[in-house]
């Protein structure tokens, strides 16, 4: 019977990716990225980048993982793996040239005024590819373990019966299993570490501060082979309320103590409060999710089937709309903020469902076949 909680708290995570991007796009905190703040004072709406920005992409890598199992116990890996590289691969390489270019385009509007004036069409085109990347550094990854998953498969072979005996195991232990549960926030810490703390300015050190392939690759593997076990899930759904409220003091703990620093750098994502605080709301969300949203409707169905491809193409409004009234207008700060909010979430299904609807583009962007593969679509 499908999870329809699992399925809910992926778009949700998503639509607060999207709102996400709107506060990241106009910080002054020194995140990367952006155009910067509207001044070197306190930005408040800022918080939303400290609350968020600890835990929405890890729990999306673990909710990749849970799902990862359940399609795998479903689907050969040649199949699963073919349809990983469609959904995944094409539209994070061949995509770039199709429609992120633009994303990039306008990620270096005001580099091409200055540095970047002497390029040729050509060499800026490439450059806009490149730069055009941006949230999608998501799905590199995700590709990238997905391949690193099927050769782990070959060492530690799963199957439903293994599942069952593993079911046993942890059924003997369910008097601490959230314990257990808990303390696995340890390895969410230890992963925070393989950040390089001092990234040199002219080396690949920021890139890889940015994809933290070790760091993700920890929450995919506990979503494959621990939270994906229905007793896990079960656990964490029945303590779901003592965790929020661990997660929100956690959480408020973390913003007071550390507010006004860029909270992205290696020394604050590794901080022991940072890492409490996250890994008890990736725990807290699922639960909470378990116990009060397994359930669809039309719109949850809708999202479901369409937050994949607003994720692909969101970033290109922010950076569209989001640079020309920095750039270009006089508007204050607030009517900045309303009108990215609303045209990231109105224009995206747009640009989305006009796309989706040009089958070459469908297949470039969105790593679709013009016939989606229902079965394989709905686990990914």
């Amino acid at each position: 019977m499908r999870k329809h909680w699992i399925d809910n708290l992926r778009w949700v995570t998503v639509l607060l990716v999207l709102l996400y991007h709107v506060i990241y796009f106009y910080n002054n905190k020194g995140v990367f990225g952006g155009v910067g703040g509207f001044s070197d004072g306190p930005q408040y709406q800022d918080v939303l980048m400290y609350v968020l920005y600890p835990w929405f992409m890890p729990l999306l890598f673990l909710l990749a993982g849970v799902s990862a199992r359940y399609s795998l116990e479903k689907h050969s890996a040649k199949e699963w793996f073919r349809s990983r590289t469609l959904k995944l691969l094409v539209p994070a390489t061949i995509g770039l040239f199709v429609f992120q270019w633009m994303t990039g385009y306008f990620n270096t509007l005001v580099a091409r005024q200055t540095e970047l004036a002497s390029l040729t069409q050509p060499a800026l085109y490439f450059l806009w590819v490149v730069s055009g990347t941006g949230p999608l550094w998501f799905i590199q990854d995700l590709w990238l373990f997905s391949l690193l998953l099927l050769l782990i498969r070959k060492i530690i072979p799963t199957s439903n019966t293994s599942r069952e005996n593993g079911k046993c195991r942890f059924a003997n232990a369910n008097k601490f299993l959230i314990v257990w549960i808990v303390l696995l926030g340890i390895l969410f810490w230890l992963g925070e570490q393989t950040l390089i703390r001092n990234p040199r300015p002219e080396s690949a050190d920021g890139l890889y501060n940015l994809y933290k392939p070790l760091f993700y690759l920890i929450p995919f593997l506990m979503g494959y082979f621990i939270f994906s076990r229905d007793e896990v899930q079960e656990t964490v759904k029945k303590f779901w309320i003592p965790l929020m409220a661990c997660a929100v003091a956690s959480g408020i703990a973390l913003i007071v103590t550390t507010w006004g620093e860029n909270n992205t750098t290696p020394e604050y994502l590794g901080s022991p409060l940072n890492c409490l605080y996250g890994w008890l709301m990736c725990l807290a969300t699922m639960g909470w999710f378990n116990a009060r949203f397994d359930r669809t409707n039309v719109f949850a169905s809708y999202m479901t089937r369409s937050s994949f491809g607003l994720y692909i193409v969101h970033y290109l409004v922010i950076a569209s709309i989001g640079s020309m009234m920095f750039y270009y207008t006089q508007l204050p700060p607030v009517a900045m903020y309303i009108i990215l909010t609303i045209a990231v979430f109105t224009l995206s299904p747009l640009l989305y469902e006009g796309l989706r609807r040009i089958p070459f583009v469908r297949w470039c962007v969105f790593g679709e076949k013009y016939k989606k593969n229902i079965s394989l679509q709905a686990v990914s």
